[in-house]
């Protein structure tokens, strides 16, 4: 797979040369950029893929949604719906997509929208509420934002970073320039000081930008899907059989969260924002009765969202289905990461 990639390196090119204008253009001002007078936070990455960006719009949301009338917009990915949307607590995942369903379940008291259109969404939310929380908007230039929130995975940081489609990058990793905010995410807990300085090097950032670094805590109670209840993983025993359930872009740090628990897990592990079939709940199904009385079943919170709106869930009544909640912790500076936030906020109000 990978060579036939780099086989596609001249179309990497054409598609380079083709962002590289496009960018120009609205820096030249040659395309219209739309700006508001409300604070709009834009929290996106230069690589597709996993790295973080709903627990860290999440973390946002859990700072302002006391203190400001907020609202999270979103493309809304792999929905059914078109247009403009307000998504509403527990509705099908499919009208809305996975992670804006996730975050209006969680965050009843905001409000949450979807629209490819991240102008014209904006627009409609704008006389109503004083902040909007962007996920998945750095690349949408028609829209300009007054503070831009750039994530890099660090476990991805020394990979190559070719444009689509030989490589993962939207655009260049020149685009960095934009952001006001840098964070790289799912740092390792013991992150020594010399290799931050390393990395921060390695980024050349302007004097206006700020790098951060973020890890991620996984919960230590499990949360079951059908009835809420808790179950505290000190209290899984020794050797019980956990089958993980996955649909999300790169679930190898959840696997060794769940190896410190069981060394029998079998997983089952599909494409990010996959639709499970009801082939997919049958082969699940099947997989626990062979492991026998006693095993569970974890997912993330991501992945319960659709699983509770399959239309096939019926087949998964009664079985032990636990989500992981996750957060995001920042490995110092933490204050400062908010305090650019807020006055940002405040400065714009």
């Amino acid at each position: 797979m990978a060579i036939f990639r780099l086989l596609l390196f001249p179309f990497s090119l054409i598609y380079g040369i083709i962002v590289w204008l496009r960018n120009k253009f609205y820096d030249w001002n040659w395309f219209n950029s739309t700006s508001f007078k409300l604070p709009l936070i834009v929290i996106g990455n230069l690589e597709v893929g996993g790295v973080g960006k709903t627990p860290l719009t999440e973390y946002i949301i859990r700072l302002l949604k006391s203190d400001f009338k907020m609202a999270t917009l979103s493309r809304g990915y792999g929905r059914k719906s078109k247009g403009f949307r307000l998504v509403e607590k527990y509705e099908d995942a499919a009208l809305n997509g996975d992670e804006p369903q996730q975050l209006k379940n969680k965050f009843p008291e905001i409000t949450v929208a979807v629209c490819e259109d991240r102008v014209f969404g904006v627009e409609k939310l704008k006389e109503t509420h004083e902040l909007i929380v962007l996920d998945d908007a750095y690349q949408h230039r028609a829209l300009k934002a007054g503070m831009n929130i750039l994530l890099f995975d660090y476990h991805r940081l020394k990979h190559f970073k070719l444009l689509l489609p030989a490589g993962n990058y939207r655009e260049s990793f020149t685009g960095k320039s934009r952001a006001q905010i840098i964070v790289i995410t799912k740092c390792p807990l013991d992150l020594s000081e010399t290799e931050k300085n390393k990395i921060k090097e390695s980024f050349s950032l302007a004097h206006h930008q700020k790098i951060f670094f973020s890890s991620l805590a996984y919960s230590k109670q499990l949360k079951r899907i059908d009835n809420g209840e808790s179950l505290v993983l000190e209290e899984i025993a020794a050797g019980t059989p956990i089958l993980l359930l996955t649909g999300i872009a790169r679930p190898a740090l959840l696997f060794k969260e769940v190896e410190k628990y069981s060394t029998h897990i079998i997983h089952h592990n599909y494409p990010d924002h996959h639709h499970f079939s009801r082939k997919n709940m049958l082969k699940l199904v099947a997989d626990f009765k062979k492991c026998g009385t006693g095993a569970l079943i974890i997912t993330t919170e991501k992945d319960a969202v659709r699983l509770k709106s399959q239309s096939d869930k019926e087949l998964l009544a009664g079985l032990p289905i636990y989500e992981w909640p996750i957060e995001v912790v920042f490995k110092d500076d933490e204050l400062i990461f908010k305090e650019k936030i807020l006055s940002y906020v405040k400065a714009v109000k």
